[in-house]
């Protein structure tokens, strides 16, 4: 029978290894810390929104970066392949706004729980608190084969197929260490520059703080590189003390993130895009028409929320105290232009510490995209996110996982 050694005991490692027992290999996954799935416990906010139920085609509009590379996985596993899944172990399951999906019960712990029981009634060796600390690899003519890896504890475990599945550097109180990117450094690969996404944005203008705690809903951020449009969605966000955040800013991190490296980027947000900035102006009209002897800084308190009245009025290019009767079509232009652009400049983003998913990896040009293969030592597999791959929230990121690793698993088996 044949050895499996699967590092990471996150969502890749655990899919993995159930199918590599499920196809007759003998696996062992070795997760340094104390219990499995540790950052898929807190994925979706502690519920978990383990993958997404748009038509499969769809998916890839959602891949940020080396969607092709995905193709042959994610046809092979695809979204509904991980939905039956965990409804066949017992999870029920339901769909929520865009697609995304989650357990029934809101917990995570439902969707490790199964892995856990799958994996033991497939013998998976699980060994927790087991830190590998380097890949054992032979030279046989010219190639590079790996047979097995070696532990922190000094120990020596042989194997017959490696899958490196350790994730990122996000979140690093879940135990990411970056140390799949160090063991595939040593193996001859190459790791693309890591870089936080689906993650806060800071800002420089001094009115982002004082709105700290506001909500937005239904408003359009766009983002720009000098003139060209680089992301514009419709949705929801946040300002925060340093910046912004929420679905809207996560989304854009993904794509903007590598022009923040070199350069400032200027955002803006339309407060309200159901409104053409002629209907804005009708009902501006509408205002100082009710309120006619009324200062400026007392009509417009039912157009925006509480936090955000003193920001516009103080960017809005009218006095506060100003008569309405007294304002000139020019100023309401003007106010209307700052309500259909609220703007800001972008500085950069927030550490790893808050971020999702690390953007960058292992290039996949040097893997085999049906098998997850490494293409510089043989017998050498990788899946997830330790990978150069990621993509928008939404239940996405995690599904590469799960189709890399589903790809591995079958090339390991001989199913391929």
């Amino acid at each position: 029978m044949s050895r499996l050694l699967v590092i990471g005991g996150g969502a890749a490692g655990m899919l993995a290894a159930i199918y590599g027992a499920e196809h007759g290999m003998e696996v062992h996954i070795f997760e340094q810390n104390e219990k499995l799935g540790k950052k898929l416990f807190i994925t979706g906010k502690g519920r978990c929104n383990f993958t997404n139920a748009c038509d499969t085609t769809e998916l890839f509009d959602s891949f940020v970066t080396n969607s092709r590379f995905l193709y042959s996985a994610v046809y092979g596993y695809t979204n509904y392949d991980i939905i039956d899944f965990f409804e066949n172990c017992g999870v029920r399951t339901k769909m929520e706004r865009g697609g995304r999906m989650f357990p029934q019960s809101d917990h995570s712990s439902d969707i490790i729980l199964a892995l856990e029981r799958r994996m033991k009634e497939n013998n998976v060796k699980i060994h927790l608190k087991s830190k590998v600390k380097k890949l054992k690899t032979v030279i046989r003519g010219d190639e590079t084969i790996v047979t097995g890896v070696e532990l922190e504890n000094g120990s020596h475990v042989e194997g017959d197929k490696v899958l490196i599945a350790t994730g990122g550097i996000s979140y690093p109180t879940t135990g990411a260490t970056g140390d799949g990117y160090r063991m595939a450094k040593e193996a001859g690969h190459t790791v693309t520059k890591l870089l936080p996404s689906l993650v806060p944005m800071v800002t420089a203008e001094e009115y982002i703080p004082r709105m700290q705690g506001l909500s937005l809903k239904n408003v359009t951020l766009s983002i720009y590189d000098e003139k060209k449009c680089v992301f514009e969605e419709f949705g929801e966000m946040m300002f925060t003390h340093f910046g912004i955040t929420g679905p809207l800013v996560l989304s854009a991190s993904a794509k903007v993130g590598k022009l923040l490296e070199k350069k400032y980027l200027q955002a803006k947000i339309d407060l309200k895009p159901a409104l053409s900035k002629e209907q804005l102006d009708h009902r501006l009209l509408r205002e100082f028409e009710a309120g006619k002897n009324k200062q400026f800084k007392n009509v417009v308190d039912g157009m925006f929320p509480s936090k955000l009245i003193p920001v516009m009025l103080e960017i809005g290019g009218i006095a506060p105290q100003k008569k309405v009767n007294e304002i000139t079509r020019e100023e309401r232009s003007v106010f209307i232009e700052k309500t259909k652009a609220l703007p800001m400049t972008i500085t950069g983003l927030r550490g790893f510490g808050e971020a999702i998913i690390t953007k960058g990896g292992v290039q996949v040009k040097e893997i085999d995209p049906k098998t997850m293969e490494s293409k510089q030592v043989k017998n050498l597999y990788f899946a997830g996110e330790v990978l150069d791959l990621d993509a928008l929230t939404g239940g996405y990121n995690l599904q590469i996982a799960w189709s890399t690793a589903h790809a591995a698993a079958m090339a390991v088996a001989g199913e391929e």
